[in-house]
């Protein structure tokens, strides 16, 4: 699931090499950090929010698929 918002993010950004993910597991749920350059925080987000929430359902599908939770924190 990280490799997934990795290659998102990585695919939208001007700046590829400031993509920081990381994952952690909180006892029942995996929690994906994602972290960008200052200048490539619209990207990520999207107008509205709607590029965050499309990353957001695929992280859902693909944590379903491996019979897990999954949520997506962007920023700090």
């Amino acid at each position: 699931m990280k490799e997934l918002i990795e290659y998102i993010a990585t695919s939208l950004v001007e700046n590829p090499d400031d993509v920081e993910v990381t994952e952690e597991w909180d006892g029942h749920r995996h929690v994906i950090h994602l972290d960008v350059n200052e200048a490539d925080m619209g990207k990520v987000i999207g107008r509205g929010g709607r590029v965050a929430e499309a990353m957001r359902s695929l992280l859902k599908v693909a944590s379903a698929r491996q019979d897990t939770r999954a949520v997506l924190d962007i920023g700090d």
